[in-house]
């Protein structure tokens, strides 16, 4: 029996291997994917929130916190004074799935807040990308072999948890294939599961003030959770999550502003022409609950064509296969190759603790198995938004200005059609004594941009993106002076 369950597990993750891919290789685009698939289906209306309380499974815990301590990461730097852990929690015994977790606490971890972060896609890794090329302690070096210390890293101010869901994505998994075909509600239902035994087996978190943070698709992730913590909470006997405040970046959450914004961005920085331009504002209706006409395909066809071989997640950021072109923000963009060598070494996985039943097949920092068969995604999260800024925690939501996947207009269009009044007018922030971006403050709402920084705001502007989520935690706007 035991046998053929670990053939079945094998045949499913070699037939995953297949479809997984990364960010950073060239042509890769998952969001520009699925947003091209939907303009070709009919539009899903925001899921209305029919809540109804479902039982949730808490597994036993014992033991487990010290189980998962690491002792060290291979070529990890010296002098290295924050605790980390990593491995599995169960969230469904019975179909056999179970979601990887990194834990970097912070110095003086006591003081400090509890953040979760997760990557979008949908399918992308909060491990591989979040952590190993964004906002985690180390970056892998060229030789795949050794780290670096970020010294912008968010555990600097709190208590970072990356968590790869859904099953399928990174090191996490199921022994059910069914479970590889899922969506938004699912997820959410499986990373508040996940919190919950997560909190059992590290109770010294569970008072903590606790906020979720996440970019791209996970501006559906976040509110989502978000809008679950909040009503969960309310049930007696249920553990109270001490949600204080969330932020996305670069989100997805609405496909009308989603594509009127980004051809817009694409104009105005002289991506495509005023022909192509024209004609997508006078044939495209985003916002139709019918499929996208023909002529608006077409127009969009032409302007994605229009705009070249460049990486669109920041436009203005080479290749990896560019090695004469130095990147302007200093990211190197072959990051994501050092982090494919570096967590495929198996003393690395076995520090982990992940992938501990050695099956075959790489790690990659996205899965499009999960991407290509995603069943449930909204039109728009505005709804669920709108709700969290009248439950009395802080929202954010924050733009690098350099990105044209979900560019800075897409996002300002959606804020604009949650009709909020301005509490602080525009205006400039700064960090390092230059301008670190722009800020408003909304009546429960703050936007910030983050100036030079591309869809992953910690890789390219790492110093101005720990400025402004510390602003966030603290609940105090970006500074507005050089001082």
């Amino acid at each position: 029996m035991k046998g053929t369950f670990l053939l079945l597990i094998t045949i499913t993750l070699l037939c995953l291997v297949a479809f997984v891919q990364c960010y950073g290789g060239k042509g890769y685009d998952p969001l520009g994917e699925l947003l091209k698939a939907r303009r070709l289906k009919k539009s899903v209306k925001y899921l209305e929130n029919s809540y109804s309380y479902s039982p949730v499974y808490v597994g036993p815990q014992e033991g487990l916190k010290e189980a998962d301590k690491i002792t060290t990461l291979p070529g990890q730097p010296n002098g290295v004074n924050f605790d980390q852990y990593s491995g599995y929690v169960t969230v469904d015994p019975k179909a056999g799935r179970a979601l990887f977790y990194y834990f970097a606490q912070s110095v003086n971890s006591s003081t400090k807040p509890l953040v979760l972060w997760l990557n979008g896609g949908p399918g992308c890794s909060s491990f591989g990308n979040g952590a190993m090329t964004e906002l985690g302690p180390f970056r892998a070096n060229p030789d795949g072999k050794t780290l670096w210390y970020n010294k912008y890293a968010w555990n600097n101010v709190a208590n970072v948890l990356f968590l790869e869901s859904p099953a399928g994505v990174g090191f996490s998994y199921s022994n059910t294939t069914s479970d590889y075909v899922t969506g938004d509600t699912k997820t959410a239902a499986d990373s508040y599961t996940f919190l919950i035994n997560w909190l059992e087996r590290f109770p010294e978190y569970k008072t903590r003030d606790f906020f979720l943070t996440g970019e791209s698709y996970a501006g559906h992730y976040v509110p989502q959770l978000a809008q679950l913590i909040l009503n969960n909470n309310k049930i007696t006997n249920q553990t109270v999550i001490n949600l204080k405040g969330i932020a996305i970046g670069n989100a997805y959450v609405d496909f009308e502003t989603e594509n009127t914004g980004m051809y817009d961005f694409f104009w105005s920085h002289s991506l495509i022409s005023d022909e192509i331009h024209d004609n997508i504002v006078s044939n495209c209706n985003f916002s139709s609950e019918s499929t996208v006409s023909d002529a608006c395909n077409g127009y969009v066809a032409e302007a994605d064509n229009m705009r070249g071989d460049i990486f669109i997640y920041d436009i203005y950021a080479p290749w990896c296969s560019s090695p004469s072109t130095p990147p302007i923000s200093g990211f190197d963009p072959c990051s994501d190759d050092y982090v494919y060598t570096y967590l495929n070494t198996p003393e690395v996985q076995k520090s982990l603790h992940a992938n501990t039943t050695n099956l075959p097949g790489n790690y990659f920092s996205c899965n499009d198995f999960i991407f290509d068969h995603w069943n449930e995604e909204p039109d728009t999260v505005l709804p669920t938004i709108k709700d969290l800024t009248e439950s009395g925690i802080s929202v954010w939501i924050y733009s690098g200005d350099t990105d044209g996947r979900v560019p800075v207009t897409t996002t300002r269009y959606g804020i604009n059609k949650l009709g909020l009044s301005v509490k602080t007018p525009w205006y400039p922030w700064y960090n390092e004594g230059e301008v670190g971006g722009y800020v408003v403050e909304y009546q429960n709402l703050t936007f910030v941009t983050i100036r030079g920084a591309g869809h992953f705001v910690p890789s390219y502007q790492p110093a101005r993106a720990l400025a402004f989520f510390s602003s966030f935690l603290d609940g105090e706007l970006p500074l507005s002076d050089q001082n």
